[in-house]
């Protein structure tokens, strides 16, 4: 089995910086895409952004500018920095990992973490 695990989540006020990050552990045999996801009360949850294992990004255009993912193969983790923040960013946020298991290596199953809160608030 795999199992994603975030941290780094908090209180922080607007303007502030946060990190979270998020270690994947288990029957790994390789990690494509990983990405952060982010749900608010009361609304879908949506995409952040994402990296594939090759170091490509992309990001929702509320965060651009604003966070940055990055990921280390070595450790199968993935962070994101987020600076700037707004109120706005308020949610629970979301690991998941797009993993080839050392079991069946020719398939890919995407994984979540349990999500970590973020409240953006003075």
């Amino acid at each position: 089995q795999v199992q994603l695990v975030e941290s780094g989540g908090g209180l922080v006020q607007p303007g502030g910086s946060l990190r979270v990050s998020c270690l994947a552990s288990g029957s790994i045999f390789s990690i494509n895409a990983m990405g952060w996801y982010r749900q608010a009360p009361g609304k879908q949850r949506e995409l952040v952004a994402a990296i594939t294992s090759s170091g490509s990004t992309n990001y929702a255009d509320s965060v651009k500018g604003r966070f940055t993912i990055s990921r280390d193969n070595a450790k199968n983790a993935v962070y994101l920095q987020m600076n700037s923040l707004k109120p706005e960013d308020t949610a629970v946020y979301y690991c998941k990992a797009d993993v080839h298991t050392s079991r069946w290596p020719g398939r890919e199953v995407g994984y979540w973490g349990q999500g970590t809160q973020v409240t953006v608030s003075s």
